[in-house]
């Protein structure tokens, strides 16, 4: 599906004076502050991006700031679930 936007040429040019494939931006921004809130998953955001790898996808979040709140807890039941699957090694 293609999304259009409306942007005056004025705004467009001063845009790209940043970033030079602007609708290749938009749709990382879109992308990105989909996942910030909770719309997208990291799949979909990998699927969205045309990205190959999880590793490509991560690094895009993290350059984007886009990664949700990953508490202690969460890396400590992260742990704890690493351990049950590996057979405690």
């Amino acid at each position: 599906m293609d999304v259009l936007l409306q942007v005056p040429d004025d705004i467009v040019e001063t845009l790209r004076v940043r970033w030079a494939d602007l609708p290749r931006r938009a749709v990382e921004l879109l992308a990105a502050e989909s996942y910030r809130s909770g719309v997208l998953t990291t799949a979909e955001v990998q699927r969205m991006l045309g990205f190959e790898t999880r590793m490509q996808t991560d690094e895009f979040l993290k350059n984007e700031k886009a990664y949700l709140d990953y508490s202690g807890e969460d890396f400590q039941q992260d742990m704890e679930t690493l351990r049950r699957l590996s057979g405690g090694r």
